[in-house]
């Protein structure tokens, strides 16, 4: 398995931010189901997320799959959408895994 992630921020505010994390698969087989995991280096805290169930374990999040979504063909991608927010930190997550590998950013 091999794939990408790419997280861009969409908007931000005062103490709030809405960035999306764009998974592709790199490889030759479907991805199916996935886990999408990083960790925040500052201090965000998601307040609403889409295309994906999530938890959040103060920096640390977990993105799972949901049923329409949950097999990503070679070549294809997932986005994951959310809004936040944060005290001290907006700084961007660098390193991303899937299903317990790490993905190209």
């Amino acid at each position: 398995m091999s794939c990408s992630a790419v997280y861009s921020l969409v908007n931000s505010w005062s103490g709030g931010f809405q960035a999306q994390v764009v998974l592709t698969n790199t490889g030759t087989t479907a991805i199916s189901p996935w886990q999408l995991v990083w960790t925040f280096p500052g201090d965000q805290q998601i307040s609403s997320l889409w295309d994906a169930s999530y938890v959040q374990s103060g920096e640390h999040v977990t993105a799972t799959a949901e049923s329409y979504n949950s097999t990503i063909a070679p070549s294809a991608s997932v986005t994951v959408g959310f809004t936040g927010s944060y005290t001290n930190s907006d700084a961007s997550p660098t390193s991303f895994t899937v299903n317990g590998t790490a993905c190209a950013t």
